[in-house]
């Protein structure tokens, strides 16, 4: 294998990471790889779905004309997206993880709503109980997968803080 690919499976799940200087070297090694994997599937009885199978440009240069990318599976083109979904984490084009955060705490607002709304009305909690839902339901929610964005978490946090701060400046100086 090459040392700009790099290749991680999970169950039924397969990332396939390529890096190059430009972009028709990005493409040649991914799709050589790609016919690599989809040959040995097709050995081993097993075919890749070509709807549910993405791609995601990450770079750290702005490309100066927006191309699309020339990567195939099984002989399509693969959807080139600006956010895929990979083992229940949002990654984005840049690596931030806004997505992924905004997502996950909404969707632990959703359900701290509506349990709230089901505990007033049928349940008589202490707080113990409430702790314990948080600590069962809320907190894994909020925690999986954070040894991957939890630093896009912390500069996020710091620019907020960082914009308070000029806010709070301008304010005191007006």
């Amino acid at each position: 294998m090459e040392k700009n690919i790099k290749i991680i499976a999970y169950a039924d799940d397969l990332l396939l990471l390529t890096t190059g200087k430009t972009q028709e070297e990005v493409e040649n090694y991914a799709n050589i790889e790609l016919n690599k994997i989809t040959t040995w599937a097709r050995e081993n009885k097993m075919k890749f779905n070509e709807q549910k199978s993405k791609m995601i440009i990450i770079t750290r240069s702005r490309p100066k004309v927006k191309k699309e990318y020339k990567i195939y599976l099984n002989k399509i083109p693969m959807k080139q997206e600006e956010t895929i979904k990979y083992l229940g984490i949002i990654i984005d084009k840049r690596l931030n993880f806004n997505t992924h955060i905004d997502y996950t705490t909404g969707k632990c607002m959703k359900l701290i709503h509506c349990l709230s709304k089901s505990a007033k009305v049928n349940w008589v909690l202490r707080h113990e109980g409430i702790r314990m839902i948080y600590s069962g339901v809320i907190l894994p929610i909020l925690s999986y997968g954070a040894q991957v964005w939890i630093e896009s978490l912390q500069r996020k946090k710091q620019r907020l803080k960082t914009q308070e701060n000029s806010e709070n400046d301008q304010h005191q100086n007006s």
